[in-house]
C-alpha cells in the first residue's frame, strides 16, 4: 500500500494520500519520478492531504515539495513528523 507521494527525489516533505496515518506506522511512498518507493516511520499521525517530512530539518532549511522551493523551516522537524503551518512557513514575506 501506497501512504504518500512525492514527485523528485530532492524532495524533503511528501504527501500522505491516505487516511489514518497513525505515530509508529511504517510508511511507503512513492517517488513519482523515478517509479520506486521507500519507507519512512511516522512519528505523528498525519491527516490526508498533509505533508510528512523525509529528513529531519533545521530551522532556516530550504523545504522542497514537488521539486519546488515551497518555504523554510522554522522549528526543527524530525522525519516522520506532520510538516505543516507550525514548523513551515512561506520565503514570500
Amino acid at each position: 500500500m501506497i501512504h504518500f507521494v512525492l514527485h523528485d527525489t530532492k524532495d524533503t516533505v511528501a504527501v500522505a494520500v491516505v487516511e489514518g496515518v497513525t505515530a509508529g506506522q511504517e510508511l511507503t511512498g512513492w517517488i513519482m519520478d523515478e517509479d520506486r518507493q521507500i519507507k519512512v516511520k511516522a512519528r505523528q499521525d498525519i491527516p490526508i492531504g498533509h505533508k510528512i517530512a523525509l529528513k529531519d530539518m533545521a530551522a532556516g532549511e530550504t523545504v522542497f515539495k514537488y521539486g519546488a522551493d515551497i518555504g523554510r523551516v522554522v522549528a526543527p522537524i524530525k522525519a516522520g513528523e506532520h510538516a505543516h503551518v507550525h514548523n513551515i512557513k512561506t520565503k514570500r514575506w
